[in-house]
């Protein structure tokens, strides 16, 4: 498996604050294996568990599942809202702690101090290590007595960019949908790109949109499908901030139209896997 070489600078930065914050406390395992229930579920490979949240939604399936990935400060409420929301529309969500085991003590998320010092753990994990928990977490979605074996993969802000990683990583991937996240810096990683990158991006995030062109241009020699779409006036970690935006306000409209063209694309995908 070759390592895909991302801009880190640019993944470290700051996300919206409200998609950036700690667990508030730690959860209770709970069995989230049924038609239309939420919880959260271990996923073991070697020596090595990844806690996740995963939420089904109603009936027996088969359905395309997809993967969440977190911000640049671990996991989140909102990001486990996000999963239940795509649950939805008719996907099996699965939202893993990239930062299972790494806190003080060998804890997760939210065992860190802070969103800062999880921050600070994001930072110091080792790609290799994040790639193996992505497959890990395919292939668990694969799994499910319910999952047609389609399967997606989204994220917001670091998780954006691993999102765009993972797609270089695993060609039998069926979309991914990259929210502000950087491309990876080398045009070699995207010669094995065999899903559909969907991009969502601020207007006024210029630290991730001065990456935009080069990632088309890696991808369209790739003979891969990249459609960046760009919301005027948004900033970065608009799919957040926008839930708290006055109603007008750039950030509102971009996760608005973010959430309607995601929907459709997500519905879009279902219909042909």
């Amino acid at each position: 498996m070759k390592r895909t070489l991302l801009l880190a600078t640019l993944s470290l930065l700051a996300c919206g604050p409200a998609a950036d914050s700690a667990e508030d406390g730690a959860a209770s395992m709970q069995d989230a294996s049924s038609s239309g229930e939420q919880g959260w579920v271990e996923i073991t490979y070697g020596d090595r568990t990844v806690h996740a949240w995963l939420a089904q939604p109603e009936g027996t399936g088969p359905h395309p599942a997809i993967i969440v990935i977190h911000q640049n400060r671990g996991i989140s409420d909102w990001v486990r809202t996000v999963a239940d929301r795509v649950a939805q529309e008719g996907y099996i969500a699965l939202a893993p702690d990239l930062l299972s085991g790494m806190a003080p003590g060998g804890g997760n998320t939210a065992d860190f101090a802070d969103p800062d010092a999880a921050r600070e753990g994001i930072g110091a994990l080792d790609q290799a290590q994040v790639t193996a928990d992505l497959h890990a977490a395919a292939e668990y979605l694969g799994s499910l007595p319910s999952s047609s074996g389609a399967i997606s993969v989204s994220g917001f802000c670091w998780g954006g960019s691993q999102t765009f990683a993972f797609a270089t990583e695993r060609p039998d991937l069926e979309a991914a949908y990259v929210f502000y996240g950087t491309g990876p810096s080398e045009p070699a990683a995207y010669t094995d790109v065999g899903a559909r990158v969907y991009g969502f991006y601020g207007g006024e995030d210029n630290r991730v949109n001065a990456t935009i062109e080069a990632s088309r241009q890696a991808m369209e020699a790739a003979g891969a499908v990249y459609e960046p779409v760009v919301y005027d006036g948004a900033g970065h970690g608009f799919m957040s901030r926008g839930e708290t935006s006055d109603e007008g306000d750039p950030n509102r409209v971009a996760m608005e139209q973010g959430w309607e063209r995601w929907r459709t694309l997500l519905e879009e995908a279902a219909g042909g896997s």
